[in-house]
């Protein structure tokens, strides 16, 4: 075999993206909803398409503090007018005079601009002796004025089913006054580890012992993602307890996860039980880190069984189960966002698989994207991926890449910052 040619690369492994798409259409996105009060909706995803019953703003408002006048009193022909103060408009007390010639009020940014005023002049433009208020021309008519229904008119769709409900939604939805809104059900999640040598973090090693890492690694990266998560623990070796850690997983979540016992090389229970309680394929996909992966279901759930390897298992759940729990949830896809960076590393890459390297991306003096791999990029070394910000994306039949090539680069979102 040559040196340059991935063991792994074989001639009917799946390239991720076409995995993907096969997996996506394989799941629905659950009908389930309820109705939340909206200091209880952040992060969650909505279940209707939602239009405002007012205009915003629901009536004309100065952008400035300042001062109201009709534009139509100002003399053109000088630089300045001189009107007489009236009034004032202030947040929540609105002028209630009748409006003159010559005349202005005084007005707060917010307040609400009188009908027949129609222009705002901020104050520093202003000059004020008495009840006579000295007015530098503005540059038109209605400067500084925010007109009704200027953002958007009443029955104008503000948001879509499938949008998730971020602070930014959340003020949107106070600000056209809703305070319940229909979201997605909550999804649940269970997962278990299997293995005599695995053991609870902070207890002590013995030899031929690990420490159950992974189960928190998932643990995280299902709380990043909005989703309930129940953790089974650590289930021994047996054959019939395994059996039974999958039918109770089964029973109370959408979704059964599991890392490791996915290989053709497994020796443990795990892929046998699968395979007699559930409707299982074996995926060989064509990606590093990872490569094994498993799809299907278990009773009424789905499942998911990622590789064993700390950093496979994230990568996998990343790129392959978490757009799966999206759709599940409804949320409206989203290419994810890719730029070029340059890269600053020799980096090794054999043809055959596509490779997320874990990377750091940065801008240089200049103001240029450039990008480091975070050193040793073995499927075990998760501190690679604590260290990274991005994923430095080569392609399936890239070979070696010299510092100073540009690559792509994919950002870590939410759920892995």
């Amino acid at each position: 075999m040559p040196n340059n040619q991935d063991p792994c690369a074989q001639p009917k492994l799946m390239h991720p993206d076409q995995a993907i798409e096969q997996l996506l259409a394989q799941v629905d996105a659950t009908q389930d909803t309820e109705l939340v009060t909206l200091n209880n909706a952040i992060d969650r995803v909505l279940a209707e398409d939602l239009a405002s019953s007012i205009d915003l703003p629901p009536f004309d408002n100065s952008a400035m503090d300042g001062f109201a006048f009709r534009y139509v009193d100002l003399d053109l022909s000088q630089d300045k007018t001189t009107l007489t103060l009236i009034g004032s408009s202030f947040a929540g007390h609105p002028f209630k005079g009748k409006v003159q010639p010559n005349s202005c009020i005084r007005i707060m940014t917010g307040a609400p601009v009188p009908a027949g005023y129609d222009t705002v002049q901020m104050q520093e433009e202003t000059q004020a002796d008495g009840d006579s208020i000295t007015i530098v021309h503005p540059k038109k008519l209605g400067a500084n004025v925010r007109g009704r229904g200027e953002e958007l008119l009443a029955g104008t769709k503000v948001l879509h089913r499938g949008v998730t409900i971020r602070a930014a939604e959340m003020g949107v939805l106070a600000t056209i006054g809703i305070n319940q809104v229909r979201v997605t059900r909550k999804l649940k999640v269970a997962f278990f580890s299997t293995g005599d040598e695995l053991r609870p973090v902070g207890s002590e090693l013995s030899p031929g012992q690990i420490y159950d890492s992974n189960r928190y690694s998932i643990q995280g990266l299902l709380s990043k993602s909005h989703i309930e998560w129940i953790d089974l623990g650590v289930i021994t070796d047996d054959k019939e307890a395994i059996r039974g850690a999958f039918k109770e997983a089964a029973s109370k979540a959408d979704m059964v996860l599991t890392s490791g016992g996915v290989s053709v090389g497994d020796a443990d229970y795990t892929k046998q039980i699968l395979s007699e309680e559930g409707q299982i394929t074996f995926w060989k996909l064509a990606i590093k880190p990872g490569k094994p992966f498993a799809f299907g279901k278990i009773d009424n759930a789905i499942f998911c069984g990622l590789p064993g390897n700390p950093v496979s298992s994230m990568v996998t759940f990343y790129k392959l189960v978490l757009p799966i729990l999206n759709k599940m949830q409804g949320i409206t896809p989203k290419a994810p966002l890719l730029c070029q960076a340059t890269l600053q590393t020799d980096t090794r890459k054999h043809p055959g698989r596509v490779e997320y390297q874990r990377g750091i991306l940065s801008r240089n003096a200049s103001g240029e994207l450039e990008v480091s791999i975070t050193g040793g990029q073995g499927s075990g070394m998760l501190t690679s991926m604590s260290l990274a910000n991005c994923f430095v994306i080569l392609e399936q039949f890239q070979g070696d890449l010299a510092k100073g090539n540009t690559v792509t680069v994919e950002p870590f979102n939410s759920v892995l910052c």
